[in-house]
């Protein structure tokens, strides 16, 4: 039997044991966009854009398995200079500004493989304005126009990354308590672990590797049947 998966669960479990305990934010420190400061950021991301042009929106997380619009076509894409990662405190979607849970973000540094979505020119404000209402609610991501390389040709994709100048941003967390939260944390959109599992999933249906979140998935599962390694150290 090969020995790969535990190897990655391992890799992953050390790397986890040099990091700090994150405390959560203090829940009077949450604060909602208004409507005018999400409608203000989402007309600046659209500045250089030509109405009736179609658009590229690239998904690393619950936009490959729950993207919530139309489009036209939909890619494997590769982004550069930055990687998935749960460095999100969620306060309302997956968790409470009480109780919150991670969702994950594009952290600076590496790469990540993602689905990139072709939005019709006729349909871009429509789609927009409730992508902003789902991805924008506390203006804890910067939405960009990045490159991404796809098999059939570079596209310019808006891509929501982590502002890392917030108290929602989680530098890395130890597995330990990465596994709490993810177990206990709930939202207006179901259990946090719910979201990590289901994006999971997608990445395998899709045929996008993502090794440190395979072994993730791992030591929760590890951790469900009582005999999560960290309980030995």
């Amino acid at each position: 039997m090969s020995t790969e998966p535990l190897k990655h669960l391992f890799d992953t479990v050390n790397s986890s044991l040099a990091a700090s305990i994150q405390p959560a934010p203090e829940p009077t420190s949450f604060r909602v966009l208004s409507d005018a400061e999400r409608d203000r950021s989402m007309h600046e991301c659209l500045t250089h854009w030509n109405p009736g042009q179609d658009v590229w929106v690239y998904g690393y997380g619950s936009l490959i398995w729950r993207p919530e619009f139309d489009y036209l076509e939909q890619r494997q894409a590769l982004l550069r200079g930055y990687h998935r990662s749960l460095c999100l405190w969620s306060r309302i979607n997956r968790g409470t500004p009480e109780q919150p849970g991670l969702v994950f973000g594009l952290d600076a540094g590496g790469s990540c493989r993602g689905m990139a979505f072709r939005i019709a020119g006729h349909q871009v404000p429509d789609v927009f304005d409730a992508l902003w209402r789902r991805e924008m609610p506390s203006g804890a991501y910067t939405p960009r126009w990045l490159p991404c390389r796809t098999n059939t040709g570079n596209i310019q994709a808006l891509t929501f990354v982590m502002n890392r100048n917030t108290d929602a941003y989680v530098p890395r967390m130890p597995l330990e308590q990465l596994i709490d939260v993810i177990n206990a944390a709930h939202g207006i959109n179901g259990p946090c672990i719910e979201y990590v599992l289901e994006t999971a999933e997608a990445l395998k249906r899709s045929e996008i590797q993502d090794k440190r979140l395979q072994s993730l998935v791992d030591a929760l599962e590890s951790r469900s049947i009582g005999s999560f390694p960290l309980c030995a150290v």
